[in-house]
Order: structure tokens, then C-alpha cells, then sequence
């Protein structure tokens, strides 16, 4: 028995131990990463240096603070991504950066909404005002990559490479006859003929007003793509149309031959061009190199008694504290709380890029708004998407800005409640049974029972009353 008892209290000994050793080498190693993250040191940028763009990932409006998001585990390392914010900082600094000569662009898909592509492309566009060169190179251009690469002296693209060019589409799911086979009733009440996030619960394809709307937003986003490339390619815009219409674009040559790009190139080839453009002879000699996500911009401004705050809201509108990637009501507006508070902040940008969420909290941020514009100015610039309840929390504002490309508005409110009777009672043989205080103690709470007509009244009377308060303001 005593040996058994040793035996024991040695194992658990031995755990605690192999416990303590593995929290200490895990703590060393977040310690590590943490100060790798914050001591990071700009590279020296060598005179005649080209600024290398590479933008193969999601664009989030700011760039990732936490120093272990995108931990690879196996070799301890981080991940950057770069926000839209220092994206186009970067390039706005390499403008006036006497050792940056130009811009290399290397994108062959983009993960982000039009509008932040139209920022980035301005901001290119912007930089080719300072008479420095941008060229474009890549084995395959997705259709967002195109609008990017579009802006650029010359776009060359791998011989054997593609162009993606036959206009956009959208797709929904509709899930009404799998709900209808699994015997599950989605109860929707809603206001708003153009309120569609419910139909796919509904129906089995687009209603019309639903369609006009989808027409409309994806006929605008699409007319101004082929404005803008027309206006950068010299090629006009009803060609473009013609060009993907026919799907002419099957291989790099019709890329060439249709002028969508200058030349079929490989990368020694395009190594060549780029060394022409910046006088190197010595063909030993490569050209210099920093990629966007190394350089830093040199900072051009200078504190003075007042500032600008810039506050970012970006995701899925929730109460309370939420989760990150989420605009969540108490954390946006204890923010605002405090740049109203703050005496050396004279204006507030808001910067929304959201789809919408709970009407109680964006009416929670709302009141925020509201009470900091009566202290200070409150300017709204709105990114990809500033809809439903996105809109909610920017309407208050002094002044609303948004990019052609922003898909922004707010088109009604609804309910969707799930009954799933058909499937409890008759597909699983699962009943429930209870009791209740009053009439309607279990509304909304009971999963096998449809609305009684009487409680459909009352939430569609709760959905319009939502939708009356925030057209009012």
C-alpha cells in the first residue's frame, strides 16, 4: 500500500512538474513573439529602391495588433497583415520617399469589398502623380486584381498565366424545401419590401424586389469597374463590356491582343524591365526591394493643441462587450464617451464598415453619436458596407462619406422565429409539455408550436415599432 502511495504522489508530482516547465516555456515563448512584434525594426531602404506590393490576403480597415495572430507553430512565427489604414499610408509616404523610384505590384486575388479596392487604387493612382513608375506582374489577375493592376504603367502578365474577365456575379443559398423536408417552419415577420436576409428561409429563389436591388447594386459596382479600367487602359467602356460578354479572354495571348496587358513575360524577363527602368546595367546586379509590409511611413505631421480622433467600426453589430471582429455597443460607446470627454480631441471620424446587426445595439451607439455631436464634431466615413444597422450607427453623424463602391442604406427589420414541430413531433418523436403563469409566458420559447395569430400580431407590431423609431431619426 505505502508503495502504491509513492507510486501516486511521484506520477502526480512528475505531472505538476512537466505542468509547471510547459507553462514557462509557452510563457517564454508569447514573451518572445510579443517583443519580437513590438521591437520590430524598420529595414534601411536602399537608394534606387522599388516598393514590392503584395496584397494576397483580407484587407481588414487596420492592421492586425495582436502579435500572435497567425502564430505558425512549428516555426514560432507571426503572420502580418496589413489594414487598408497602412496600406495607404505606405504608399502615400513612398511618394515622397527619394529613395523609393517605383512600385512593383505582384496580386493575383484580392480579399476584400470594392470600396477598399477603390481606396487602394486612388492611392496608386495618387502615387503616380509623383512621376515614379508602377508596373504589375503576375501568373494569373483575378478580377479584383485586374482593378488594381489596371492603374499601372505597364501590366505584364506569365506566358502561360490567365486574366479573369467575365463580369460579376452573386449567388444566395435557399434553404426553403431542405427546412420544408426536415419539417422545420421559419416563422419571419418583418417591414420593408427590399428586406431580403430572410428570403432564403423563405423561398426558393430571388423575389422580385430582392432581384432589383441585387441588379441594381451589382450593375452599379460592375459600371464602374469597366469606367475606371476604360479611363486607366484607354480601351472604352462598352468594349470592356463586349470583352467579357464574349469571354474573349482565354489565355494570356488574348490578354495581349485585347490590351487588357502589355506583354507576356517571365520573372527574369519582367527582372530585366524593371532593372531598365531603374538605369541598373550590370546585368549581375539585382534591383532593390522592400515589401510593403516592412517599410514604414515616415511621419509628416506635428502635434498640435487639437486633434483628430479616428475610431473604427468594423463587423457584425452586437450588444454588449462582443468578441473581436464585432462592432459591440459597450466597447464603441465607451469609446466615444471618452474622445467626447477628451479635451485635446476636437473631431471624431467614425469609420463603419458593417452589414448591420441588433437594432438595440446600434440604437445603444446611436445615443453615443448623438451626445458626442453636441460636444464636438462627429464625420462618418463609410467603408465596404455601412447597411442596415451600419447605417443606424452613421446617420446621426455631422457629415456621412462613403465610396462609390460602398454598399450602404437601411431597408426594413425583421423576426425569424423557428418551429420545429415537424421535426420534434413527427420525424423524432420528441414532444414537449409544460406550464405557464399566463397567456403568453412561452412565447417565442416554445420550439414545437407555431405563432398563434395573436403573437404574430404582436411581434410584427414590435418589428414595425423598431423600424418607426429609426426612421423618425
Amino acid at each position: 500500500m505505502k508503495s502504491f502511495l509513492k507510486y501516486v504522489l511521484a506520477t502526480i508530482t512528475g505531472i505538476v512538474i512537466a505542468t509547471v516547465i510547459l507553462f514557462i516555456v509557452i510563457a517564454g515563448i508569447i514573451g518572445s513573439l510579443i517583443s519580437s512584434a513590438s521591437t520590430d525594426a524598420a529595414p534601411v531602404v536602399a537608394d534606387n529602391s522599388v516598393l514590392y506590393i503584395t496584397l494576397n490576403h483580407e484587407i481588414k480597415e487596420r492592421s492586425e495588433t495582436n502579435p500572435l495572430e497567425g502564430v505558425d507553430i512549428p516555426g514560432f512565427g507571426t503572420t502580418k497583415t496589413l489594414g487598408l489604414d497602412d496600406i495607404l499610408e505606405r504608399i502615400q509616404s513612398a511618394k515622397s520617399d527619394s529613395k523609393i523610384k517605383g512600385i512593383y505590384l505582384n496580386i493575383s486575388g484580392v480579399n476584400t469589398g470594392f470600396a477598399t479596392l477603390q481606396e487602394i487604387r486612388d492611392a496608386l493612382i495618387d502615387f503616380k502623380a509623383s512621376k515614379k513608375f508602377i508596373v504589375s506582374y503576375s501568373e494569373g489577375y483575378t478580377q479584383k486584381a485586374y482593378y488594381l493592376a489596371s492603374v499601372a504603367d505597364k501590366i505584364y502578365l506569365n506566358p502561360e498565366g490567365s486574366l479573369d474577365f467575365r463580369g460579376l456575379s452573386t449567388s444566395i443559398m435557399f434553404m426553403k424545401d431542405a427546412l420544408d423536408k426536415l419539417g422545420v417552419d421559419m416563422q419571419v415577420v418583418k417591414v420593408g419590401t427590399y428586406k431580403s436576409a430572410v428570403e432564403p428561409f423563405m423561398l426558393n429563389g430571388m423575389s422580385q424586389p430582392n432581384r432589383l436591388q441585387v441588379e441594381s447594386y451589382l450593375g452599379s459596382l460592375y459600371a464602374t469597374f469597366l469606367d475606371n479600367v476604360s479611363a486607366s487602359r484607354k480601351i472604352p467602356a462598352d468594349s470592356l463590356r463586349s470583352i467579357a460578354d464574349r469571354y474573349a479572354v482565354r489565355d494570356a495571348e488574348d490578354a495581349v491582343r485585347l490590351k487588357l496587358v502589355d506583354a507576356v513575360l517571365y520573372k527574369d524577363e519582367l527582372i530585366d524591365e524593371v532593372k531598365k527602368r531603374l538605369n541598373i546595367k550590370d546585368k549581375k546586379k539585382d534591383f532593390s526591394t522592400v515589401s510593403i509590409l516592412d517599410y514604414r511611413a515616415n511621419s509628416t505631421t506635428s502635434e498640435g493643441e487639437g486633434r483628430v480622433a479616428v475610431l473604427y467600426a468594423e463587423g457584425d453589430i452586437v450588444s454588449g462587450e462582443g468578441e473581436s471582429g464585432q462592432i459591440a455597443s459597450d466597447k464603441v460607446s465607451r469609446e466615444l464617451r471618452k474622445l467626447r470627454e477628451d479635451d485635446r480631441v476636437k473631431a471624431v471620424v467614425f469609420r463603419v464598415n458593417s452589414p448591420g446587426g441588433s437594432a438595440l445595439a446600434s440604437d445603444v451607439i446611436w445615443r453615443e453619436v448623438i451626445l458626442t455631436k453636441k460636444v464636438k464634431p462627429i464625420i462618418v466615413s463609410m467603408g465596404d458596407y455601412a447597411a442596415s444597422g451600419g447605417y443606424y450607427i452613421s446617420a446621426a453623424a455631422d457629415s456621412i462619406f462613403a465610396e462609390r463602391n460602398t454598399i450602404t442604406g437601411s431597408i426594413g427589420v425583421f423576426g425569424l422565429i423557428p418551429n420545429f414541430k415537424g421535426l420534434l413531433n413527427d420525424k423524432l418523436g420528441i414532444h414537449f409539455d409544460g406550464v405557464k403563469t399566463g397567456a403568453y409566458a412561452d412565447l417565442m420559447s416554445a420550439p414545437d408550436r407555431p405563432l398563434t395569430a395573436e403573437e404574430r400580431n404582436i411581434i410584427q407590431l414590435e418589428v414595425n415599432k423598431t423600424y418607426g423609431s429609426f426612421t423618425k431619426k
